[in-house]
């Protein structure tokens, strides 16, 4: 018999959960909150140990992906042409997303005592939940005084500020230290995947714990709210995947016909494989053959694009954090979208290649905390990812494509 993948016991754990949660709320409600109780803390444990190791990982991320994308750049015009494209397509992604996530949002209906129950069941702190800033605040604080006491406090922009800093200085010193010095960053990178992954094996144990206290608690209206957010996200990532044929049309000049049917076989194979790295060479053989792009525009754009672009993840990132919002009855200032676009766009670019449940708690979590928002609903997100992941997957390889099409066009201009 196969032996099962994490995330197919993390759904099983789901399962579980919510059956045994129902069962216990409908049979005895009391007995169910006290069973909640009891499991809650659990639950909590396995969040935080997911947290401690937020600021080291992402703080050392950006920091490599900004050597990276410096390193990608410096290797010559097309590669400066292809870093400006995958730039320019993260913040349009990003923007896009916090338009219409909340739009879309606003068309299912919100039932205020499902959330308070919801609140309650997950244990989240209310204390977490701070106003928007004024802008005057907001800006003294992008740049901060103290990084350490930035990082101490889980100020998730100014930490990326600082690594922004940290890795710009990080190109322009003695090329041996800088080898030394991102060898060390690596290093602390790799260690703290290793914590994630490590934390990850109690996934299904965390995730049985948080929906059977919620089940319990709030009941079978639960797993229609993650059923509202496995449908946004897959309604963003089709929304998002068609758009980038209109992209390639206006931008690239290429027919939406030719390029619908040019890049259809990376795209079964994304689907199949949930994989932007093993659909590569069907990238590169549509790219070539099918599209007829020069062998020096594919085979330099399309192995950076899967280094180190991801067009999904803004829309991911915001996603988390727009239904969050939502499920709280929050409005995002003008102030707090923008810092989320700017964050997913520049964590994304340091995070492309870590497996999906690592990039789903060790993106969404800074992001989240950076919004001031709570971070106990992730552990029930991260159960049902795996579902829109078919169609994140297909979006990021069309993006992939799309945008060596707009290179190769701006390479015959």
């Amino acid at each position: 018999m196969p032996r099962l993948s994490n995330a197919a016991r993390v759904l099983l754990a789901l399962a579980l959960g919510a059956i045994a949660g129902l069962l216990l709320a409908w049979s005895d409600p009391a007995l169910g909150a006290r069973a909640a109780d009891l499991v809650q803390p659990i639950g909590r444990l396995w969040l935080n140990a997911l947290q401690m190791t937020v600021v080291p990982l992402v703080a050392a991320l950006v920091v490599l992906g900004v050597n990276s994308a410096t390193d990608a750049a410096a290797s010559g015009r097309t590669a400066r042409r292809a870093m400006a494209v995958f730039a320019v397509l993260l913040i349009a992604s990003g923007s896009f997303t916090a338009f219409m996530a909340p739009s879309l949002l606003s068309l299912v209906p919100r039932d205020q005592a499902l959330v308070d129950a919801f609140r309650l069941a997950i244990g989240a702190d209310d204390t977490v939940i701070g106003r928007a800033p004024a802008f005057g605040e907001w800006i003294t604080t992008v740049i901060p005084s103290n990084a350490l006491a930035a990082a101490a406090a889980n100020a998730m922009l100014p930490l990326v500020v600082f690594s922004l800093f940290f890795g710009f200085a990080a190109t322009r010193i003695d090329p041996e230290r800088r080898a030394r010095l991102l060898e060390l960053v690596q290093a602390i990178a790799d260690t703290m995947i290793q914590v994630v992954r490590w934390v990850l094996l109690a996934a299904p144990l965390g995730v049985f714990a948080l929906v059977l206290a919620v089940c319990a608690r709030v009941g079978l209206a639960v797993l229609g709210a993650l059923g509202w957010y496995v449908l946004l996200l897959c309604t963003l990532y089709i929304m998002v995947t068609v758009l980038l044929y209109g992209v390639a049309r206006l931008v690239a000049k290429e027919p939406v016909r030719r390029f619908m049917v040019g890049i259809f076989p990376a795209q079964v194979i994304a689907a199949s494989t949930q994989s932007s790295l093993a659909s590569l060479p069907a990238m590169i053989d549509c790219a070539r053959n099918r599209l007829g792009y020069p062998l020096h525009v594919t085979a330099l754009v399309l192995p950076m694009a899967v280094s180190l672009f991801r067009i999904t993840s803004p829309i991911q990132y915001i996603g988390v954090v727009s239904f969050i919002a939502w499920m709280y009855g929050l409005d995002l200032s003008g102030l707090q979208v923008g810092t989320a676009i700017v964050l997913s766009a520049l964590i994304s670019m340091g995070s492309v290649g870590l497996p999906g449940q690592v990039s789903f708690m060790t993106n969404n979590l800074p992001v989240t905390q950076a919004m001031g928002l709570p971070v106990e609903p992730l552990g029930l997100l991260l159960a049902v990812d795996n579902i829109p992941d078919v169609f994140s997957t297909t979006g990021n390889v069309s993006g992939d494509l799309t945008a060596t099409a707009i290179v190769n066009r701006l390479e015959g201009a």
